[in-house]
């Protein structure tokens, strides 16, 4: 039981640790290996065709950079 409550008090301290930092530094807590897409993977299923969600986001980035190359400033 002692090995398991000083495992929970080290769990909470990092994560007190990593809070603190956020609320200081407004950092978001990411990795650093820069993820799937630095081996080369630009998606995380191996769909061969997106699914609707995705489908729909992308039409609404489009939309939204033909919108922004179409403004007149």
């Amino acid at each position: 039981m002692t090995t398991f409550l000083v495992t929970f008090a080290a769990f909470l301290l990092v994560i007190a640790a990593m809070a603190v930092g956020y609320i200081f530094q407004r950092k978001v807590v990411k990795g650093s290996c820069g993820g799937l897409g630095a081996v080369g993977i630009e998606k995380e299923c191996n769909c061969p065709e997106p699914c609707d969600a995705r489908l729909k986001r992308e039409a609404r980035e489009a939309r939204q950079e033909q919108w922004k190359k179409d403004r007149i400033v």
